[in-house]
């Protein structure tokens, strides 16, 4: 990466100029100085105060109203803004927020939390790893992971299981092969579903002589002790779930699903990528939203990602722990990578019969995939013509 391309990614973190600076001195051996920096910003227009006109920001903000992005605060909300380009100020997204949805604004205002202190020595030096089952009645599970230091998320999925010990090991291997090692310690609730992770973490560390080596790179605890990812899923529930979970029940509660074989499996059909495409979306907001001080000194703040990939500028280093190719492809047998198909295969091959027979589209919002949810229900009810649950013994 040439230095210009340095210094938009480092820009595009958000990164102060210091920063930025100090950055690339550390990290690259490019040593400038502030005026030749702004001087290199203002030549590629690259400015932090110069702010788009409100009315895109408007109708981008009414849009996500519409969607999930009405259970946002003025901060996630302004992140999604700048993920999509825009350059507004923080205060004018919450204007427009407590404008367009003064309902929602209110009730966010009267919520307050009130959480532990807690201190990693730094990037992967600690992994919490948990299992979030609220959608999980409806056929959806979702899996996660975080940095204990960074509170950056690594992996943020949602499959037909989170139960499957291979399948959630899979989710460890592939973020251990993209970042080329493993943390210190990874720490889970007591399920039988991460086994395959504790295992795969001893064995990579199994070598290692450092007080957290071999069998005490991996540790059991309460998920009400998992306190980094626990508490990640209130913002999860916030900014994601609530609104999926509400027309859920909506569709339970006028006897549109019943929760067998046949239902779960047309939700995995109708809103898994659609989910799949929230998650990662509130992943990457996450991951670029700026963390405010903490009344605890020693915690640090700034962008996860910052503190995740700079840990320099936290007077930190990186713990990643280096793992052989050989021992990572070792590992594959152990795992199973989620299938592009998750519902069930022959429903899958009648529901996408059903759709070109009928020209119904792929859905690209929650209501799209609602309709076709009730379409193929329907059709698939008459086209069977038997007991909903000998179906999905049948099948």
């Amino acid at each position: 990466m040439d230095n210009l391309n340095l210094i938009k990614f480092y820009f595009n973190m958000g990164l102060t100029y210091k920063n930025m600076l100090e950055a690339l001195a550390v990290r690259h051996n490019v040593v400038m100085c502030l005026k030749t920096l702004k001087r290199i910003l203002k030549k590629n227009g690259l400015f932090r105060r110069r702010y788009d006109a409100l009315e895109d920001a408007v109708r981008f903000i009414r849009d996500e109203l519409r969607g999930s992005g009405g259970l946002h605060g003025y901060r996630v909300m302004h992140a999604r803004c700048v993920e999509k380009g825009m350059s507004i100020r923080k205060e004018d997204v919450r204007m427009i927020l407590s404008t367009l949805d003064p309902e929602s604004t209110e009730l966010r205002r009267r919520r307050r939390l009130s959480r532990r202190a807690y201190f990693a020595k730094g990037p992967n030096f600690i992994w919490h790893v948990d299992s979030y089952d609220k959608l999980k009645p409806f056929g959806i599970c979702i899996n996660g992971a975080i940095d204990g230091f960074s509170r950056r998320m690594l992996w943020l999925n949602a499959y037909n299981t989170s139960s499957d010990p291979k399948v959630v090991g899979g989710y460890y291997l592939e973020t251990a092969q993209e970042l080329g090692g493993c943390p210190r310690i990874v720490r889970t609730d007591m399920g039988t579903e991460n086994s395959s992770i504790r295992d795969m973490q001893r064995y990579f560390r199994r070598n290692d002589t450092d007080a957290h080596g071999g069998e005490r790179s991996f540790i059991y605890g309460k998920s009400t002790s998992n306190q980094r990812i626990e508490s990640w899923w209130g913002f999860l529930r916030k900014q994601c779930v609530d609104f999926w979970l509400e027309h859920f029940h909506r569709l339970k509660d006028e006897g549109d699903f019943v929760g067998d074989f046949l239902d779960k499996n047309l939700m995995l059909f109708c809103f898994l990528a659609l989910i799949q495409d929230e998650l990662d979306c509130t992943k990457n907001t996450w991951n670029n939203h700026l963390i405010r001080p903490s009344k605890n000194v020693h915690v640090p703040h700034g962008r996860p990602d910052a503190m995740y990939t700079i840990p320099e500028l936290y007077g930190t280093e990186d713990h990643l722990c280096p793992v052989e190719e050989e021992d990572l492809a070792r590992c594959e047998e152990f795992c199973t990578h989620r299938r592009a198909i998750a519902c069930n295969d022959d429903l899958f091959t009648l529901c996408t019969s059903i759709m070109a027979e009928r020209n119904l589209q792929v859905p690209v919002d929650a209501y799209m995939a609602i309709e076709l949810y009730l379409s193929l229900r329907s059709e698939l009810t008459r086209f069977f013509n038997l007991d909903r649950v000998a179906f999905g013994h049948d099948t």
